[in-house]
Formats: structure tokens, sequence, C-alpha cells
């Protein structure tokens, strides 16, 4: 057992990476897939009974092709998945089903709880993130994946290194969904919040710990210089939350895309004018700290990506990106906001060309002061002794990570939102309904022909459980199978099975939790 522990830490050790350009490809099979799903699902009859199996076959298996047999070719995969969509395309779009009353229970008040309107394509930018990161951290362990998608040692840009920011950025978006719904949230009494997101994360601390203790007890293979001896990324995941909650007095008077810069540059300091990257890179673990150091120096960094993509949430989630900003404004005039006002309601329509415009902005912007930080040479030149690094989580890599994600989200928009699935434009001179009540122009876009895959659905909503299955799987083969002297052949069939496995055990849970409720 020591002699294979030591080989397969050696086999996934000591990379180098790929491209930008080469990983963006490979990422663009997520974007082809859903494109072929959407017009096969426009165009030809619903048919419940093959649901699953249509949702796995052409959102799931794709994203596996694409880091594996077609690692090195994802041009011809985004071709093939792309012209029979678009030939698709040429025939009549059928007609969708009527619009479904709302079935929203009413609260004690009799008034119905406020329900941010739906937007498929972040539930399946989510799920896709989530797919990437599950099929990954057991794909790496064979050799059909290509060794320059897996984490880079120190410096350099990887698939699976975006897998992981991309996992805290998507974890920031979902986190503004608090700021969107309750108008006081950010100033209500600081304590008493900290303490309640802190109740909320100890399950996932408890899970970091657990895994902690399983890891050493079966002698595992791990990669140290991921996170530290210790330290896991259900850790990073725990306390971002909490320090996040910890900043609400300053995001209530900054913009919060800038609040992330600024720790991202001062992350960037502390690394390289005050020793912490050489720290982490040479120091000894001769302690507790010194033995974790990987988890906890990036802690910050992984903020500044949590921060970006809680900036992108209150621009997603509201139904018009100046929602936030404006309620901003009225928090720091009256310092709480209690007065109704229109343009503040949640349940507005979507004015979503004003939001892929503002998202496109922000993504020009992240990939300009990328070219920037490549150009100046922050953190060294670019390459396997500098550059982006996962590893420190530099100011190169939340660049990275906020321009690729912020990219994707809004190519999820175009495709899904604005051009298979686009809501009904809000009729001229149409008033907004009482704050609480709901807006029936819009539950005619969130009837089920403009809602994301269900199979999406059960995988965001059971997000947490489904991310711990899957590790659970991940090491159950791993103890089973040599996975490094694995064939091609052997290897596809054994991903397919997991994949297909964390996919049902989803379907099925969320199918379960439906019918209870009905």
């Amino acid at each position: 057992m020591g002699n294979y522990k030591n080989e397969k830490e050696a086999f996934v050790s000591g990379m180098t990476g790929s491209s930008i350009t080469h990983i963006n490809l490979v990422s663009l099979a997520a974007l082809a897939s859903i494109f072929l799903y959407a017009a096969l699902r426009t165009r030809l009859p619903k048919t419940r009974q093959f649901d699953f199996l249509m949702s796995w076959a052409l959102l799931v298996l794709p994203l596996l092709l694409s880091m594996t047999l077609f690692a090195g070719r994802p041009i011809l995969l985004s071709f093939l998945l792309m012209a029979p969509a678009l030939a698709l395309l040429s025939a009549p779009k059928r007609e969708g089903p009527s619009p479904l009353p709302s079935k929203q229970p009413p609260t004690p008040t009799g008034i119905p709880r406020v329900k941010l309107p739906p937007l498929p394509a972040l539930t399946t930018y989510r799920a896709h993130m989530m797919l990437m990161t599950l099929l990954a951290i057991l794909a790496v362990d064979f050799p059909v994946f290509p060794r320059y998608l897996a984490k880079c040692e120190t410096f350099g840009v990887s698939l699976m290194d975006l897998g992981v920011g991309s996992f805290v950025f998507s974890q920031g978006v979902v986190s503004a969904i608090p700021l969107i719904r309750d108008e006081n949230y950010l100033t209500a009494p600081f304590l008493p919040k900290v303490g309640r997101v802190t109740r909320k994360c100890i399950p996932i601390i408890i899970i970091g710990l657990v895994r902690v203790l399983l890891v050493k007890g079966t002698e595992y293979p791990e990669h140290v210089t991921e996170y530290g001896v210790h330290w896991n990324f259900f850790l990073t995941l725990a306390f971002l939350p909490i320090l996040q909650v910890l900043l609400h007095p300053v995001i209530i008077h900054l913009p919060i895309s800038l609040l992330g810069i600024l720790v991202g540059v001062a992350q960037q300091v502390a690394l390289s004018r005050y020793g912490l990257k050489d720290y982490v890179l040479h120091a000894p673990r001769t302690s507790l700290i010194s033995a974790n150091k990987e988890g906890l120096v990036s802690l910050p960094g992984y903020l500044a990506v949590h921060l970006l993509g809680l900036s992108a949430g209150t621009l997603i989630l509201p139904p018009t990106p100046s929602f936030f900003r404006r309620r901003q404004q009225a928090l720091t005039a009256k310092g709480k906001s209690t007065q109704y006002n229109k343009d503040l309601d949640p349940q507005l329509p979507r004015q979503l060309g004003k939001t892929a415009t503002e998202l496109c902005s922000y993504a020009i912007l992240w990939w300009t002061l990328l070219g920037v930080a490549r150009l100046l040479e922050v953190d060294g030149k670019w390459g396997a002794s500098g550059g982006v690094s996962r590893r420190i989580v530099n100011l190169p890599y939340i660049l990275w990570v906020a321009a690729y994600n912020i990219s994707f989200t809004l190519a999820y928009i175009l495709i899904l939102d604005m051009f298979f699935f686009p809501g009904p434009r809000p009729r001229k001179g149409s008033k907004p309904p009482p704050p609480g009540f709901p807006n029936h122009e819009q539950e005619y876009h969130s009837g089920l022909e403009g809602n994301p895959p269900e199979l999406f659905e059960a995988i965001n909503k059971h997000g947490l459980a489904v991310f711990l299955i899957a590790n659970v799987l991940t090491g159950l083969v791993n103890l089973s199978i040599g996975t490094m002297y694995a064939s091609d052949s052997f290897a596809m069939v054994i991903l397919s099975a997991y994949a297909f496995a964390v996919c049902v055990i989803a379907w099925v849970w969320n199918r379960i939790e439906k019918s209870r409720k009905n």
C-alpha cells in the first residue's frame, strides 16, 4: 500500500498545466451541450419517460468526454454537438405549455413570500460547474484524464485549478440571495447574524474534519501541497460565508466588486512584499499552522473570489442589475431602508438585456485586468515558475476565475434566457405589483417550457450532499482498483458509471421530495 500511495501521489504531482485558450475550448462543450439540449426541447415532442436518460446523455456525458477522450480535440467535440443543434433550428418551434397558476402557499399574514424570478441560465451554470468538478475529482486518477488538465503544482492554469475557483465563485453568486430578498439583511444586528451563519457552516466544518480522519486513517493518497496536511476544500468553503458576513458593514458603503479586488490586491501584496509566497513554497512544516500553510494563506484569495461571485450575484439575481446598487444607496442615505420603492421590488420582470450588457462589461474588465497582470508580470513571468497560482490564490488567479465565470454565465443567459426561452417583455405602462405579491407576467416565464433541466435542478438543490456522495464514491473507487494503471476503455466505463450513479442519486432524491410535497 505504501509504494502504491507514493506512486499515486507522484502521479498527480508536479503538473504545470495547459493554456487559458485551451481550457476555454474544453469548456465550450458545456455550452454546446446545453444548446443541443435546448434545441431538442423546443423542437421535438417531450417524452417524460426518457427525461433522465436524455439529460444525462446530452448534458453530462459531453462534459466527461471533453476532459478525457476529446481533451486534445475540444473543437471537434463542440462541432459534433453544435452541428445537429443548428440543423434542428430549421425545424418549427413547437408550442410550449400554458403557464401554470402559482402554487406558492400563503404565509400566516396572508401575503406570499417574496420569491426571486427564476433564471434557468443560473441553474445551468451552477450545475455545470458542479458536474465538471465532480467528474474531474475521479477522472484525474486515471491516465485517460490528460495530466495538463490536473491541478498545477504551484504556477500554471488547468481545468481542475479553474474548477476549484469556480466552485467558490458559484458559492458567492448564490450568497447574494439574502441580500436581494431582505432589504435590511446588511444592517441586521451583527453578532446574531454572524452566529446564524456560523451555525449553518458547522456541518461543512464537521465534514471537513471527518474527511481528515478518514484520509489519515485509510492512508488514502493525498496531495499535501494543495491545502496542507490537515486542511481541505470543505474547510475553505465553510469559512468563506462567515468572513463575508464580517465585511457587511463595509459592503453597505462600497461596491462589492471593488471590495473583492481590494482584498485580492491585499492578498497579492502580502504574497509578494511581505514574504507569504516564499513562506508557502519553502517553509518547513514544523507546526500546525505551517503544516496547513496553503489552506490558511489561500483563504483571503478565495474570499476575494467569493466576493466577486457575490457581486455577480447582485447583478444576475434581481430583475435589473442596478437593483442592489439602489438598495446600497438607500441604506447609506437612511441607515435602514423601510419605504417601498418600485425600483427596489425584486419581482419586477427581468431586464435581461441590461443584465447581459453589464455582465459583458465586467467580463471585458476582468479579462483586461488579467492581461495587464500578465504584461506587468505580477508574480513573475507566466509559466511553471510564475503567473497564475491556485496554490497561493494570487491576484492573476482571482482575475482569471472571475473573468471565466462571468463570461460563461453571460453565455448561458444569452443561450437559454434570451435565445431559446425568452421571457415576455413588460407591457408599456404596466405597474409593478405591491411588494410580496406575485408578478403574473413573470410567472409565464417560469412555466414548464423555460425551466432548467430537472437533473440540473436536482443537482443544485442537493449540491452539498451530491458533492459529499461524489467524494465518497471517488474514495471507494480509488481504494478498490489501481486507477493509474487502468486502460482508457476501462476508465471510461468506470467514469461513466460513476457519473450515472451520482446523477441517479440526485434525480431520485429530488423526485422523492417532490412526491412527498404533492
